[in-house]
Formats: C-alpha cells, sequence, structure tokens
C-alpha cells in the first residue's frame, strides 16, 4: 500500500534504515537464498555482532605484538598476529577467538569438514584490507565471504 509522503512516522522510517530489522513479508529473509535458517543457530550473524568478533581479535593481535613492540605502539604490526590467530583458529576450529567469544562461528560449503586453508588465508587477507568486510550483498554477507563461498552464521 503506498502512502502519501510524510505520512510515515519516524518509527517505521527508523525501522527501514535499521540493516538487521526484520524484513516484510515480501522481501525473503536474509539467508534464504544461501539455504540458512531465517533465525536461531545457523543463521546468518549481524553486521554489529561481525563487528563485534573483529574487534575482539584485532584488540588482542594488538596485544600480541605490543608485547614485542614495547614500550611503542605495534602500529602495523598487529597485522601479523592478527592474520595468524585468523587463518590457525578457523582452519583449526571454524571460528575466531571473538567469534567464539560472540557465538559465532563460520560456515563453509562442505560442512562438517574443516575449512581449507585457501580459503582462510584468502578471507582473512581480504579482511586485513577491511574494505571487502564493509561490501555487503542483500544477504549481509561481505565481499570477503562471498569470494571464500563462507559466511558468518549464529553458532547458538
Amino acid at each position: 500500500m503506498l502512502r502519501a509522503a510524510g505520512a510515515a512516522g519516524p518509527l517505521t522510517t527508523l525501522r527501514s534504515m535499521v540493516r538487521d530489522a526484520q524484513p516484510p513479508s515480501q522481501e525473503r529473509p536474509r539467508g534464504a537464498a544461501l539455504g540458512l535458517p531465517a533465525e536461531g543457530p545457523g543463521s546468518l550473524a549481524s553486521f554489529g555482532s561481525r563487528i563485534g568478533a573483529f574487534l575482539v581479535d584485532a584488540v588482542a593481535a594488538a596485544l600480541i605484538a605490543g608485547l614485542f613492540t614495547a614500550p611503542s605502539l605495534p602500529g602495523n604490526w598487529s597485522l601479523l598476529p592478527f592474520g595468524l590467530i585468523t587463518v590457525v583458529t578457523l582452519v583449526a576450529f571454524g571460528q575466531t577467538p571473538g567469534m567464539r567469544l560472540l557465538g559465532l562461528r563460520l560456515a563453509h560449503p562442505r560442512a562438517g569438514e574443516r575449512l581449507a586453508l585457501w580459503r582462510a588465508v584468502v578471507r582473512t587477507a581480504l579482511l586485513m584490507l577491511l574494505v571487502p568486510a564493509l561490501v555487503v550483498d542483500a544477504d549481509g554477507r561481505g565481499l570477503h565471504d562471498r569470494l571464500t563461498d563462507t559466511a558468518v552464521v549464529r553458532d547458538a
């Protein structure tokens, strides 16, 4: 149903601006194209929770790098532990420490198998550039996830 200009209230406008708000019934749920549930375990993680997990991992990497660069700040040296932590934990456990803390995991094409090393390396390299992670599709997956055929989902 169409409304006259200005007829929508501020709450309606706010809801349309929120990325993770529930879609109208005419739209497909986030993750439907990937065969993921709309809600609960296995559903796509929200943008906010993915950012939170990234920040946890970035701070941990900066602290580790700071041990070697003290008393100076680590600067770009924190990229090395970030890359190592991310690749190793994604291949070994399917989630980074930040993902684990926030109840997320990485889903990939072959459920039940470990993530291939090349997928973890490419995904991490693109994530370290930051911009590909901010370019998202209709499902909310970043470019780094689309290129490696992965998705960050809720674990529990």
